[in-house]
């Protein structure tokens, strides 16, 4: 049997009890976004169009198979910043600090939200396999679709990062807005290209191996 099969109906998944993780009010998350390019968003917004390349993208694609925008959405975020940086730049593993204005944002939740938790012995349980967090991608989304009609009571995914030693990740889902788990403002909000934050960001690279292009 493949480890990452594709999902089963939703209905099956929902006989399943869910394991979950509680991001609790006060926790600390940061993402990384970009103010222009294709999907430029302000730090607390979630991207509509999809599904994109990225992992747990939820999002339906239409009639002919494309993405597109709908009322799906999904922000990616990690407790390190260089989570972050590991994943958003894993595929040229160069952090390029201009093309498209990418920023670190940090903010702590206002308000709880629960999670479904795929780091732990559930993904296997589900029929997958902790190949899901590290396996093809359009077969992640599938299950990401799956899960999100499976549970509607839930904020989103906890998962593994792959590029960052399994550390801490998370895809929101838009369901987690109905809490209002966004500050007024956040605690930390930087462009990339901040000199106040080039020592992080060189740490990280040289961690990671990636390159820093300035």
């Amino acid at each position: 049997m493949a480890k990452l099969p594709l999902p089963p109906p939703p209905e099956q998944l929902r006989a399943l009890r869910p394991v979950t993780l509680v991001l609790q009010a006060g926790t600390a998350l940061a993402r990384i976004g970009f103010a222009s390019g294709r999907h430029p968003s302000g730090w607390n917004q979630f991207r509509y169009w999809g599904p994109t390349i990225s992992r747990f993208d939820h999002h339906l694609r239409n009639a002919r198979g494309a993405p597109h925008r709908q009322d799906r959405g999904v922000l990616y975020a990690a407790r390190l910043a260089q989570t972050c940086l590991a994943e958003v730049f894993q595929s040229s593993r160069i952090v390029d600090v201009r093309r498209h204005q990418p920023y670190l944002a940090v903010w702590n939740l206002v308000a709880d939200l629960t999670l479904l938790d795929l780091t732990g012995v559930f993904a296997t349980r589900m029929g997958a396999s902790t190949a899901i967090h590290s396996g093809p991608r359009p077969r992640a989304q599938r299950w990401a679709a799956a899960l999100y009609a499976a549970y509607p009571e839930l904020d989103g995914i906890a998962y593994c990062s792959s590029m960052n030693a399994n550390a801490a990740a998370f895809a929101l889902n838009e369901r987690a807005l109905k809490k209002a788990p966004f500050p007024p403002t956040p605690s930390v909000i930087r462009m990339l290209a901040d000199p106040l934050i080039a020592d992080l960001i060189d740490a990280a690279a040289e961690d990671l191996r990636y390159m820093v292009r300035r």
